[in-house]
């Protein structure tokens, strides 16, 4: 019964492919122990800093007083608390739809969405490099699954032009997690529009972080003017919002649908209503704090430029995810580890993750990082890179 599992355990120790989890010992942070070593970590999503923030701590404590712990049932039953309904209207307010759906995460929000709006008779048209959670959720709903190459966007108006299903839906990241490149929203946008296909824009990596106030991607300003009702908006709450979940913001159309058919909303215990309670905290965090975003620009400027000269090139972004190019993933092992020796933590990502020959480290800026942080980081790369 077992050998078969490790035969393939044991393939992926020698391809060098095999995760392994760490064990943080405290709070998510710029410097974080594991093990009972300090590490400057360039390794999570928590953009703003806000994860182990205290007003964030204190509103969890006062939503455990106030609700509970747990939400004992799920949304359609009677786990719908009172925390979870403002903040889905906190959250469609902030982003301007008309509503929004709380779901417990980004994952399960997006196979929601899919298998909710698409099935058998209908197509699908998605990014090559869309996040695995899109994919997967595009072959559960069971409607054809047509891919163009990444941010190619005559092959998609092609691909639309030519389908004849009897619904369209094309789904895409806002900010791609492996690249760090943005989707040109107008462009995507207008092609919908045309085809009349619905679009399912993942935000998860800019929600917080982009525009206005940090209202995510539809408020950068190559982004059309006003939400097209085509939009389905889909963003997390785990990441630059400190805290947990994820939500999708619609058309109310959209949003009822979703609450009557959607199996990974309706199937599944609610979300603890404390986090909803400190979640209302986090986005008033995200509105006012503009020094988060504007320090998180610095950061990345820096980094460009103390980089400009290396071997080792970043990949085109103006987001916190900043990927150093590498190529072969032996070398970004080695590399990380190198760094991880030094009491640096920048994780390697390598195929099938992202194409083959294209392993880099994946660096994760953070306002909770400091000048100096970044300072340490180019040196030890410099020096490894003179090394190699």
């Amino acid at each position: 019964m077992f050998s078969e599992l490790t035969e393939q355990l044991r393939a992926r120790d020698q391809q060098g492919l095999r995760r392994v989890r760490q064990v943080l010992e405290g709070p998510q942070a710029a410097h974080i122990t594991i093990d009972d070593r300090e590490y400057l970590a360039f390794s999570s999503n928590d953009y703003l800093g806000l994860a182990n923030h205290p007003e964030l701590i204190q509103s969890v404590c006062e939503g455990a007083q106030q609700y509970g712990v747990g939400a004992g049932a799920s949304h359609l039953i009677n786990g719908h608390s009172s925390a979870h309904h403002r903040l889905e209207e906190a959250l469609a307010d902030f982003t301007g739809f008309p509503k929004a759906l709380l779901f417990s995460t980004g994952y399960m929000a997006n196979i929601g969405v899919v298998t909710a709006l698409v099935g058998r008779e209908d197509a699908i048209f998605a990014d090559k490099l869309n996040h695995a959670s899109l994919n997967d959720a595009a072959l559960l709903s069971r409607a054809k699954f047509i891919r163009f190459p990444h941010l190619d966007f005559t092959a998609l108006e092609q691909r639309l032009a030519a389908s004849t299903a009897r619904r369209k839906l094309v789904i895409i990241d806002a900010v791609f997690s492996m690249e760090g490149d943005r989707a040109p929203i107008r462009q995507v946008v207008a092609l919908c529009e045309k085809y009349q296909a619905w679009l399912l824009l993942d935000d998860a990596h800019g929600f917080g972080v982009l525009g206005q106030q940090g209202r995510g991607s539809l408020f950068l300003p190559d982004s059309p003017a006003g939400h097209s009702p085509h939009v389905v908006y889909m963003a997390t709450l785990g990441k630059a919002a400190g805290v947990f979940g994820a939500f999708v913001a619609a058309q109310p159309e959209i949003i009822e649908t979703l609450i009557q058919t959607a199996r990974s909303y309706i199937y599944t215990t609610a979300t603890p209503p404390l986090l909803s309670h400190a979640l209302l905290v986090s986005l008033k965090k995200i509105e006012q704090d503009e020094w988060r975003r504007e320090r998180l620009t610095q950061h990345i400027q820096q980094l460009r430029e103390g980089l400009r000269s290396s071997p080792w090139k970043l990949l085109p972004s103006d987001t916190p995810i900043q990927p150093l190019l590498i190529g072969a993933s032996d070398e970004a092992v080695r590399i990380s580890q190198a760094l991880r020796e030094q009491g640096i933590l920048v994780p390697a990502i390598r195929p099938p993750t992202v194409p083959q020959g294209t392993a880099r480290l994946r660096i994760s800026l953070s306002a909770a990082h400091q000048p100096q942080d970044i300072v340490r980081l180019m040196q030890a790369l410099h020096q490894l890179a003179s090394l190699s």
